[in-house]
């Protein structure tokens, strides 16, 4: 099922991920499903889905944490929205090949789809909710969607500076040049990193009981760093950075990432460091 595209707030957000960045994550879902493992671990304890639970999971990608919360909520079901639909697709035929059938996967933008008032007892998102066009908008929206008393749990970065992987891959790919600063504000993969700046959104939204949980584990790029430097070039990230390069620049910047991507690899694949937040509020 596939939203029209007059309802999906952010057009530009809606071409990436269902273009480049859908079918990039959707070739490399393993990498991705096993990327942060150690934080979907803490994760999914922290979302305390139950049995009888309906669960809205935002962003979904491939749909690893929505077949997560279907297991959990095995007399409930899961529902999963994403803006790609190659990944979707991905997320479905999994679904299928492992036997869920109480999980569904629908193409829509969160900011904006017309959810079913009180829908819900819990939404959460695994690295989805960072590029609202209208945070306060499509937080306000996702309350509406759960029932008075229902809860939010999010996955998010938090600040860039605080996680290895893009500040190592942002240097390495730079060198000695002058890269064009990363966004201070609007949609990036760090806008929900500073929690002032999230709690605030949040109670913009309507939620209370706003509470961060610190979460310090590696993230992998894939098992050696052939396969991860496959993975970091298809990342937006880095194709906006080798963007303003010529085609010297390029070949330079590419191997000095290979170069750090091998140095970070060790007998069980390539890590980097990595910083997350585990959110929770609740709707009043």
């Amino acid at each position: 099922m596939a939203e029209p595209q007059g309802h999906r707030a952010n057009a530009e957000q809606a071409a990436e991920w269902d273009g480049p960045a859908g079918a990039h994550r959707t070739r490399h879902a393993a990498v991705f499903d096993a990327e942060t493992r150690p934080h979907n671990e803490r994760f999914r304890a922290a979302s305390g889905v139950t049995p009888r639970d309906r669960v809205l999971d935002i962003g979904r990608g491939t749909g690893q944490s929505t077949r997560d919360a279907a297991r959990l909520a095995a007399a409930g079901s899961a529902l999963g929205i994403d803006l790609s639909a190659q990944m979707l697709e991905h997320a479905r035929r999994i679904s299928r090949a492992e036997g869920l059938a109480n999980v569904s996967f629908m193409q829509a933008d969160a900011q904006v789809h017309a959810f079913p008032a009180g829908g819900f007892d819990v939404a959460i998102s695994r690295f989805g909710s960072m590029f609202f066009d209208d945070p306060v908008a499509a937080f306000g929206n996702i309350g509406h969607a759960l029932r008075p008393g229902g809860r939010l749990v999010l996955l998010v970065w938090q600040a860039r500076e605080r996680n290895a992987w893009s500040t190592r891959i942002r240097e390495a790919i730079a060198g000695d040049a002058e890269l064009p600063p990363p966004p201070a504000t609007g949609p990036s993969p760090f806008s929900l990193g500073d929690p002032a700046v999230a709690g605030a959104i949040l109670a913009a939204a309507g939620f209370t009981e706003v509470s961060f949980t610190d979460v310090h584990e590696p993230v992998y790029y894939g098992p050696d760093a052939a396969v991860a430097l496959d993975v970091v070039r298809g990342l937006r990230s880095t194709r906006d950075l080798l963007a303003v390069m010529n085609e010297t620049q390029t070949e330079q910047a590419v191997a000095r990432l290979r170069a750090t991507l091998a140095a970070h690899e060790t007998s069980e694949g390539v890590f980097f460091d990595a910083r997350t937040w585990i959110i929770a509020a609740r709707r009043p």
